[in-house]
């Protein structure tokens, strides 16, 4: 794989992000911004378990896809302060993601602040994410197509990115937003694998208080190097392209795959998995 550094800056106007990043849909980290927020000083494992301790969480790991898996279908739950021990007392597989801070732990809105980058943020969706050592997400990109803000807490995260540009080499799966689930891309088998040696990405390490610009539709496979979490605030899709395709995705393709899925089963998995090799091919 071409693989660059996403660019770093040590903070940014919102004049300059829009024009060097936002614009030409670019990367980027911003290294100081948040400072200013409480979370800067308060969040860590140890103050989410104070505040959510007694909550319920939604926990995921990294197998396969099953085709009685209901969309985004937990599978297993536990007690914020059970998964906050066990992230800190040894490595696990199990993550958390697309967890609502206004829904579940309203109380922590009131340690950031919304920051103007020059682009409308939807206020209704700040997000946390949380994983254990070598946890990882498989390469996948959001139904919605949103630039997505992510600011990282504790620890340190891997974070390696594509453009919808680079489809071709990545085997995609069809009918949905993952690429094959067997793909490590933190360490690439590209005998197995040999088209990801065209694919052009961005990669980065982020650490407590930096922020992750992640323009619309980026692929995005993320590695926690260390238990940690991370937070993504984001903006609707404004290229026409990119904003049909996400009404698409939300509409069509993701009713179409679910009922597929509850008539053919299992087969319907394997098809899949098998056109994401042909196609790329």
């Amino acid at each position: 794989m071409n693989i660059k550094n996403i660019p770093r800056v040590k903070t940014i106007t919102k004049e300059d992000f829009i024009r060097l990043y936002f614009k030409p849909q670019k990367p980027v980290v911003i290294e100081h911004g948040i400072e200013d927020w409480p979370a800067f000083t308060k969040w860590n494992l140890d103050y989410i378990k104070k505040v959510a301790g007694d909550t319920t969480v939604p926990l995921y790991d990294d197998r396969p896809v099953d085709y009685k898996d209901g969309f985004n279908e937990p599978h297993a739950k536990m007690k914020m302060r059970d998964y906050v021990d066990l992230l800190k007392r040894e490595p696990t597989k199990f993550r958390i993601f697309l967890w609502n801070v206004l829904k579940e732990v309203p109380q922590l809105q009131k340690d950031f602040k919304f920051p103007d980058f020059g682009i409308r943020l939807m206020k209704g969706l700040p997000m946390l994410f949380f994983g254990g050592s070598d946890s990882h997400t498989f390469m996948h990109y959001d139904i919605d197509l949103a630039n997505i803000f992510h600011f990282h807490f504790e620890g340190k995260k891997q974070i390696i990115l594509f453009d919808q540009k680079q489809n071709k080499h990545l085997y995609k799966i069809p009918h949905s937003l993952i690429v094959r689930e067997d793909i490590d891309f933190s360490n690439p088998d590209f005998k197995k694998w040999p088209a990801l040696l065209k694919a052009k990405g961005w990669e980065c390490e982020l650490n407590h208080g930096e922020t992750l610009y992640m323009p619309e539709g980026y692929w995005h496979y993320m590695k926690y190097i260390t238990p940690g979490f991370s937070m993504s605030l984001r903006a609707i899709a404004r290229r026409p392209k990119n904003l049909a395709k996400a009404i698409y995705n939300i509409i069509v393709m993701r009713n179409f795959d679910n009922l597929m899925r509850s008539l053919k089963g299992q087969k319907w998995i394997d098809w899949k998995n098998r056109q994401a090799i042909k196609n790329t091919k």
